[in-house]
């Protein structure tokens, strides 16, 4: 991903978190993914923040945290992000969950 489209990322999840109410912390993770059906994405987490913060498909989308039994799930906006210690997976656009990676 080059440097111009973190930029807008980090602008587009910091205008989500201020449009939803909650302020971003000055702890906050960024993080970017290629999957194996050849989908990439960025993906934000604010400390004090319990939701992540999607940038996939051209358009942010702001997932709350479900219950998960290992790891973490996350869901909303018809998408479904899971990370746990086996790798990380995501579901969207009524495509099946596939495999991804930190690039």
């Amino acid at each position: 991903m080059n440097r111009k489209a973190v930029i807008i990322l980090r602008a587009a999840l910091f205008a989500t978190a201020i449009a939803t109410g909650s302020s971003p912390a000055s702890a906050q993770t960024f993080q970017s993914y290629r999957c194996s059906d050849g989908t990439r994405f960025l993906v934000g987490f604010f400390e004090y923040d319990k939701r992540a913060f999607l940038q996939i498909d051209g358009r942010a989308v702001t997932l709350a945290r479900r219950l998960a039994l290992s790891g973490s799930r996350y869901s909303g906006g018809g998408v479904t992000l899971k990370i746990t210690g086996a790798g990380t997976t995501i579901r969207h656009a009524k495509r099946p969950a596939t495999a991804c990676e930190l690039t």
